[in-house]
């Protein structure tokens, strides 16, 4: 898989140490670098601001602050500074403050009335902040979240955790962050989704071989990445090529889940799909759905010959918890037929830990994700990295952690993130729909980390699509034909 790279925060510093150490740049050129970008980005953004107000901190970010204060002072725009203190005797925050100082720049309180701004820009903290902001810096960013104009905010929005996503505390709402040297991970999941606004990354002119020097295991999937990945059929194509899917779920009333599995299977491209469920569900699911074998499944002998047909399980969606939902789950995992494991399969397992299949993918929503590690929700979004990490090892499987922006990880430590999804699709039956893509994928010849990670790209841009007649409203069979379209062409609009 290829896709675009995300790091961590050591990684961040690691990668400047050395255009610092090796490259022999000075770190106060990295910072007009960074000011300078951040300045480029703002006229870019903003061809009509004149008034502009930058928010600076101590440290170095409040320095890329200063540096585009500056700069845009010297263009001739009206410029405020408003600083939370003085940044460290020395360092090279203070010289960019000496700099905008020296050309007649005021530096003002946050306790001072704020002047009204066409754009402000975030300079208060930087990477390296993982707490809850407190005291005036709290209080500036609650206030300029409640000024309701345009924020540029510089790396990181001041609040949220660069490496993991999450704010501890209020983050800036920003409409835009520029985001220097290399692209953070956590600007690209949980709380992040929220506050980043649009993501821009400047590379400040370092040489392609520091980053080639410093790999990352973490990337941000993207169209090409996920276009090659889905190459069109053969012309002598046969269903027998593309696999079978056995979809087990659909306890009473619950038959819409399974169903919609089952189809989403065959719209991602799998060649037959079978459906284990309740009998209640089958002429209902027969004449809504002809192409979905049907098959009324009161117990586990009746399960089995279904089993052996198949290539692929996909064990969850409207399982129930019942005798008759754990027996048919415990039967299912034996097989040790290559497997997604959703809904009820993963609350089941949660209290059962069995040894799954060797390609097997978890489907774990953070409420699931909490009930597997044995940890409250909480914990889930004060590290979403961590949790799915944590899974992929103790399951053995890949893991895909939905929520705004989702985490696939597998047990050697890899992770893909997901730009694409929306609000809209929190609704239910959405994760019933991702089962049967990922099991279509299964049976056409993916393995867990491909299916899962082009599985969960298909899905949540199928979604996308779907949303374009609005969020709210949308439901889950709203992605199916958008789905198949995408399977076969990834780039379509």
């Amino acid at each position: 898989m290829k896709g675009h790279s995300l790091h961590t925060v050591a990684q961040v510093r690691e990668l400047e140490r050395t255009a610092i150490d090796a490259l022999r740049i000075p770190g106060y050129e990295l910072m007009c670098r960074a000011g300078a970008a951040a300045w480029g980005q703002l006229r870019l953004r903003w061809p009509g601001a004149r008034h502009i107000a930058v928010l600076c901190g101590v440290g170095n970010n409040g320095g890329d602050g200063y540096v585009l204060a500056r700069l845009a002072r010297d263009a001739g725009f009206d410029v405020v500074v408003i600083a939370l203190g003085s940044p460290r005797e020395g360092s090279e925050a203070a010289q960019a403050q000496a700099d905008w100082r020296a050309g007649g720049g005021e530096v003002f309180s946050p306790d001072a009335q704020w002047p009204l701004a066409d754009v402000y820009v975030d300079a208060l903290f930087g990477i390296g902040l993982a707490r809850a902001v407190e005291g005036a810096a709290r209080d500036s960013i609650e206030k300029l979240n409640a000024a309701h104009a345009p924020v540029l905010a510089l790396d990181v929005p001041s609040g949220l955790d660069a490496d993991t996503g999450f704010a501890p505390g209020p983050a800036v709402r920003a409409t835009a962050t520029i985001t220097f040297i290399a692209d953070k991970r956590g600007l690209h999941t949980g709380v992040a989704a929220d506050v980043t606004g649009d993501i821009v990354v400047d590379s400040l002119g370092l040489p392609d071989e520091i980053f080639v020097r410093a790999p990352c295991d973490v990337s941000l999937l993207d169209v090409a990445a996920v276009a090659a990945a889905l190459p069109p059929r053969a012309r002598d194509a046969h269903k027998g090529r593309y696999g079978h899917v056995l979809a087990i779920g659909g306890d009473v009333g619950m038959g819409g889940a399974i169903r919609l599995a089952g189809e989403a299977a065959l719209r991602t491209g799998a060649g037959l799909v079978s459906v284990a469920t309740q009998a209640e569900h089958v002429t209902a699911i027969n004449a809504a759905r002809p192409e979905l074998m049907v098959h009324a499944v009161s117990g586990i002998q009746e399960l089995k010959p279904l089993l052996e047909r198949a290539s692929v399980v996909a064990l969850g969606p409207g399982l129930g918890r019942r005798a008759w939902g754990h027996a048919l789950w415990y039967t299912a995992i034996a097989a040790g037929k290559p497997l997604v494991l959703d809904a009820d399969g993963l609350n089941l397992l949660a209290n059962d830990d069995v040894a799954l299949p060797v390609q097997a993918v978890l489907t774990p929503h953070p409420g699931e994700a909490a009930r597997l590690l044995g940890v409250d929700i909480k914990a889930i979004a004060r590290d979403r990295f961590a949790a799915a990490r944590e899974l992929a090892h103790r399951h053995h499987a890949v893991v895909v952690l939905k929520g705004a922006g989702p985490l696939i990880a597998n047990p050697g430590g890899d992770f893909a993130v997901c730009p694409w999804g929306n609000p809209g699709m929190a609704t239910g039956g959405m994760g019933d729909v991702l089962t049967g893509v990922i099991a279509g994928l299964l049976a056409q010849g993916f393995d867990a980390w491909d299916a899962a990670w082009t599985g969960v790209a298909l899905h949540s841009r199928a979604g996308d699509a779907a949303a374009r007649d609005g969020e709210a409203g949308l439901i889950a069979s709203d992605l199916l034909a958008p789905l198949r379209r995408l399977r076969n062409d990834f780039g379509a609009a």
